[in-house]
């Protein structure tokens, strides 16, 4: 069965404007995340922006490239106004790759997605990794995702999840040392790449934010929410860290370069 890759790309960032047109060793960075989209196993790859400078750059490397609406209140929107652009089937399958994520492994893309067509009950698929650094567990810009026995999400949370019997709020640091040796449970970090059914996509946008989305800032809960499937599996390789600030592109470009050398 074949998959579509959707980049989208947005011009305006707070922390990194124009992020996409950003050079990164000779290209920019939205061309090196399509240049390893092309690596994986799907059909078709398309580049969703909303903006003409974004377009025009795109269209010189990319055959399918959309103009999509400023005002979508999420990304997951942007996505759906872009399945719709192109006419695919309900139960098409659709991989979101972020257009700030220059160095993704093209297999994660194929896990995820297939993935999807393996788990029928679940309308999106996506990744986790095991924390082995204590301290992303409470770092709240560290999603944790904990699932049922056969892999579908229970919760997704910036906080610590579970939180253990005994903890004090204020021990953070006195407790770091010790979280990774409890035996009987593994944390999770979730990574933001994801799967859909382009009917689940349809349903999303007709749904109000859930109330135990609004805290957490976290999409994927008005899904949980509204009673849809999630399914989580292990990635089966290490995600590099996507370019959000000014630090983290100094980083990729100084990995780049060690690469090309």
């Amino acid at each position: 069965m074949s998959f579509t890759v959707i980049i989208p790309a947005r011009y305006h960032s707070s922390r990194l404007p124009g992020k996409p047109l950003l050079d990164l060793e000779g290209q920019s960075m939205l061309q090196r995340v399509y240049s390893q989209a092309c690596k994986s196993h799907a059909s078709q790859i398309v580049i969703a922006t909303d903006d003409a400078q974004i377009q025009c750059h795109a269209e010189t490397f990319c055959d399918q490239v959309l103009l999509t609406r400023v005002d979508h209140p999420t990304g997951t929107d942007r996505l759906q106004e872009a399945v719709t652009l192109l006419q695919l089937a309900d139960d098409h399958v659709v991989v979101n790759v972020q257009g700030d994520e220059p160095l993704i492994p093209p297999s994660l893309i194929d896990q995820v997605a297939d993935n999807l067509r393996f788990y029928q009950p679940a309308a999106i698929a996506t990744l986790a990794e095991v924390i082995d650094d204590s301290s992303q567990i409470f770092n709240p810009n560290v999603v944790k995702v904990i699932r049922n026995r056969v892999g579908f999400a229970l919760y997704f949370s910036r906080a610590p999840l579970p939180w253990q019997q005994g903890w004090r709020c204020g021990q953070q640091q006195a407790l770091a040392g010790d979280m990774l040796n409890l035996g009987q449970f593994i944390y999770l970090r979730h990574l933001g790449l994801y799967a859909y059914r382009v009917g689940f996509l349809h349903r999303f946008v007709s749904w109000p934010q859930a109330p135990i989305e609004i805290p957490e800032s976290l999409e994927q809960l008005r899904a949980l929410y509204e009673g849809e499937l999630i399914h989580v599996d292990i990635a089966s390789g290490k995600m590099p860290p996507g370019v959000d600030t000014p630090t983290d592109l100094q980083r990729t470009r100084a990995f780049l370069q060690q690469l090309a050398h």
